[in-house]
């Protein structure tokens, strides 16, 4: 089988599009080749997602370490100009005293984990953040939000956050990229209550790409998996069947 979706998963266009995680994608070029030799007629598709979201996921938790540490920095040098500020005002106006008070207090805070505004919202207020941001269809705030949440400590709603980034990713009409996006979902989760959506996901941004053949294969596992699905996934696959022209 020769698809779309084979040809947006070779090197060049991983490495134009996925930046740091690119040269990481280089390195399954030669599994794919072989993989594609070997099985032409099989799931080849659905192999190579799990190939590269494995890398994804490698990548994007070396990512949020960086991102943690660079935040942790810039909150350090913050506080440190803030109490510089403080102090030099203080000694400009003769309130020497009320200075220290303020550079005393901005340590002790920081040691009780105090941090802006922006930081302290918890996983579940950022997605509810980013699904209202979807509705609005504003996805590039949704895309930030789902990501603030990936990026974070693993919890259950990173499987959300996926799914969340998924949507966002396909409003933008960034099919390729939704495509794993859709699948990492459900491979976070595949007994999940987001696993047959996520699935439905990928069949979805596969027609939107014109990849027939690979789409009517994520169908074809939607099924297989989920016999009995809810009404809504029930109805919309047909109409995907129905578009992919599937047998």
């Amino acid at each position: 089988m020769r698809s779309v979706m084979s040809c947006f998963l070779s090197v060049p266009s991983l490495c134009r599009q996925w930046g740091r995680v690119g040269i990481l994608a280089c390195g399954v070029s030669l599994a794919c080749v072989g993989l594609a030799r070997a099985d032409d007629s099989g799931n080849l598709t659905l192999q190579l997602l799990d190939r590269v979201n494995a890398l994804e996921d490698q990548t994007r938790q070396m990512r949020g370490q960086i991102d943690q540490l660079t935040n942790q920095v810039q909150q350090q040098n913050a506080t440190l100009s803030k109490q510089v500020e403080d102090m030099n005002f203080a000694m400009q106006h003769g309130h020497g005293g009320a200075a220290a008070g303020t550079a005393m207090a901005a340590p002790a805070a920081a040691a009780t984990g105090a941090a802006p505004a922006a930081v302290k919202r918890t996983p579940d207020e950022v997605l509810k953040a980013g699904n209202e941001a979807l509705l609005k269809q504003d996805y590039a705030t949704a895309q930030a939000d789902a990501q603030q949440v990936l990026s974070g400590p693993k919890s259950p709603r990173q499987v959300d956050a996926q799914y969340l980034l998924a949507q966002s990713l396909a409003g933008q009409k960034q099919y390729r990229q939704s495509a794993l996006a859709y699948y990492d979902a459900y491979n976070r989760a595949p007994h999940g209550q987001r696993a047959p959506s996520a699935l439905l996901g990928v069949a979805a941004t596969l027609v939107a790409l014109n990849d027939k053949a690979s789409a009517c294969q994520a169908l074809d596992k939607l099924s297989s998996e989920f016999p009995e699905p809810a009404a809504r996934i029930k109805s919309a696959e047909q109409v995907y069947r129905k578009r992919a022209k599937c047998n």
